[in-house]
């Protein structure tokens, strides 16, 4: 082949979360890769997206797969290796470089990619995996319902390869392989008829996505000047009120997402107010004090609060025009909060504004300052089963754990988080269980050689809210590379496999051989 013709057993696009752990999954399995990826970074939410682990309370005992579980270990290595710590925070076995309140991992995005990057090196070394930045999806050749080829395109030279494989994995944010391949698929909300789910819409609304959000990074310096230069659209953010929120967007006040009902934040922790009253605690990823004095003269955080939380349209099955209309206004978004916390944000005794806070350009290493887009919710394929709200839902299941799944390729747990929409609709933060992932849900119900590797399985606008977060993606994409693996040993179709109970099960004794939980244990929940 030549470098604008590549071949591997298995191409994957997007470079993401579950991206890199698919890639290391089908490596492992003895299968050549390609793996793309939009941006000049691997690791999506983990990395390029600044976004801190969100997990579950057993992360540290149970609930993730065991590369997950070492690549959880590697930062706190890394930060153990390279960073001044103190003797206490060295000897702290569970180390939490910010110690955010959001995670029991909260880190830098920089130091994630360079452990996703140990990871793939010696695979990438040997030839194993080739890695190909900044290439997007952009377009696919099919025979009968067969993928043979995909295009990718250069974002910068606009230059186009063409990509062979036998087996194709989406692991985009939001599920690009699955127009350009006719792979059916959902976006938006379902509705009642739909799904049955009793936090569904009345009517469907395909255009009713998730909120995104452009994350950044600050720190503060007191009595100092670092406030940046006024945002274009500043004066619409300052005076916007949504119809379904306590107060201006741009404020202390949010909706408490699990009743609604509103909730005054400060930006620093105030006597007698708790820990997550304080914005600046939640998403802390340099805590100053866990390094050696003089390290650090300031803490460092990561803003992704719902004031940043942009819905006036979604970015997905849009015009390019109307796409970039709706980034623009999230960064805008991004930049009027900060400069309104810079200015305007009051403060508890009686001023305003903290000009201290530093723009932190270099922890997400862009001009402008801003992470690359938080994506919640992707294209979903329409799969062989679809994971609803009734599965995990409390309310529906008796015991403590979500509907057992036999084909069950992973686990997860998270509540059933919803962001304010762009059908104008507030948070829906409801319970759900410690649930499964299962295989049905990965495989799409025509297209043979295509498999759903992210946010983009199966699963419902509502269950989507719980399967989307870190561990469950990377779950997600580790067992889609050992299927892509698996069967191109077996010389069987996932849909093949998926009928076959002896292949299910066989399956999942490999996959548990490498590290993936595949059931939760009998928990105790109070």
């Amino acid at each position: 082949m030549s470098e604008n013709n590549l071949k591997a057993d298995v191409v994957i696009i997007g470079g993401g979360v579950g991206g890199v752990s698919a890639a290391l999954s089908a490596a492992k399995s003895g299968k050549s890769v390609i793996m793309t990826e939009e941006t000049q970074w691997i690791g999506g939410q983990l990395t390029g997206q600044a976004v801190p682990p969100d997990e579950h309370p057993w992360i540290e005992q149970f609930g993730c797969t065991a590369t997950y579980r070492e690549f959880r270990d590697r930062v706190r290595e890394y930060y153990r290796n390279h960073y001044p710590l103190t003797p206490k925070a060295r000897r702290e076995r569970n180390l939490n470089p910010g110690n955010g309140w959001v995670s029991r991992l909260c880190h830098e995005p920089k130091v994630a990619l360079a452990v996703l990057n140990d990871m793939l090196a010696p695979y990438i070394s040997r030839g194993s995996i080739t890695l190909l930045l900044e290439h997007r999806v952009a377009g696919a050749e099919l025979n009968k319902d067969v993928i043979t080829s995909l295009t990718i395109e250069n974002v910068r030279t606009k230059k186009n390869k063409e990509l062979v494989g036998g087996y194709f994995l989406d692991a985009t944010e939001c599920g690009d392989v699955l127009p350009v391949a006719n792979v059916e698929y959902v976006t938006g909300a379902e509705s009642k008829e739909d799904t049955g789910e009793p936090s569904a819409l009345d009517e469907a609304d395909p255009m009713d996505m998730q909120a995104i959000s452009l994350c950044f990074a600050l720190d503060y310096k007191e009595g100092e000047n670092h406030t940046i230069e006024k945002p274009e659209q500043y004066e619409f953010w300052k005076e916007y009120h949504p119809d379904f929120w306590p107060d201006k967007l741009l404020s202390w006040t949010h909706p408490f997402p699990e009743n609604l009902k509103p909730w005054t934040r400060d930006l620093f922790k105030q006597e007698g107010r708790s820990i997550i009253d304080s914005l600046w605690l939640f998403r802390r990823i340099i805590d100053k004090d866990n390094f050696e004095e003089g390290t650090y003269d300031s803490d460092i955080i990561m803003v992704n609060w719902p004031q940043i939380d942009y819905w006036l349209g979604p970015v997905i099955d849009v015009s390019e025009e109307e796409r970039e209309k709706h980034l623009e206004g999230a960064k805008q978004l991004s930049l009027s909060f900060l400069y309104w916390m810079q200015t305007e944000a009051p403060r508890p005794d009686g001023g305003k504004g903290y000009p201290g806070l530093r723009l932190r350009k270099d922890i997400v290493d862009s001009e402008d300052g801003m992470a690359e887009p938080y994506i919640r919710e992707s294209r979903r394929i329409e799969g062989l089963f679809t994971v609803k709200e009734q599965h995990v839902s409390p309310n529906h299941q008796e015991g403590v754990r979500a509907e057992y799944f036999k084909d069950s390729v992973g686990v997860g747990s998270y509540r059933i988080d919803l962001h304010p929409s762009t059908g104008d609709r507030n948070y829906i933060d409801v319970s759900s269980l410690p649930f499964q992932i299962p295989l049905g849900a990965l495989i799409p119900k025509r297209v043979k050689n295509l498999i759903a590797a992210g946010k983009n399985i199966s699963v419902t606008h509502i269950t989507q809210g719980c399967y989307r977060l870190h561990p469950v993606e990377w779950n997600i994409g580790e067992s889609a590379g050992f299927l892509a693996g698996y069967c191109l040993d077996h010389q069987i179709e996932p849909k093949q496999l998926y009928n076959e109970e002896t292949h299910v099960s066989d399956f999942q004794d490999f996959i548990k051989g490498h590290g993936v939980e595949i059931e939760w244990p009998q928990l105790e929940i109070r």
